[in-house]
């Protein structure tokens, strides 16, 4: 693999490492609830969870599944050495919860006007990844 050194000097992109227990559950056909249960650091169930109830018009809980998801993701990116910025690519696989649950919190927050928290989020993600906003859009 040929890694190129940033010219800018922004930080390298910070990867997440995969969560194999709740990944191999949800491929299982466990439900999202069942793993955000066992596995409450899972932002892709967290994500999951989110999609559902937006997708059921229960924005509230969307928007409460999303925020869950969304601080579970930054602990992770923490310890996980990122500093506050810096890209969080779509690309790795173990980030796409983090960043679906960033997209479901901005979309829920422009439900309930909270129109503050959806622009942070809604730049966060582009900030975070060009190719999440790209794929989550679809």
């Amino acid at each position: 693999m040929t890694t190129h050194k940033d010219l800018l000097g922004g930080p390298p992109p910070t990867l997440l490492p995969a969560d194999i227990d709740a990944e191999a559950e949800l491929a299982a056909g466990a439900t999202p609830a069942d793993v955000a249960a066992d596995h409450p650091t899972c932002s892709l169930a967290w994500a999951l969870l989110a999609d559902q109830a937006y997708a059921d018009d229960r924005v509230i809980e969307s928007y409460a599944f999303a925020r869950t998801g969304y601080h579970r993701g930054l602990d992770a990116l923490r310890r996980s050495g990122w500093k506050g910025f810096g890209p969080v690519p779509w690309e790795h696989e173990p980030n796409r919860g983090f960043l679906m649950c960033l997209n479901a919190l901005a979309r829920a927050a422009t439900s309930i006007n909270e129109t503050e928290e959806a622009q942070r989020c809604s730049q966060f993600l582009a900030d975070s990844s060009e190719t999440a906003v790209v794929e989550l859009s679809k």
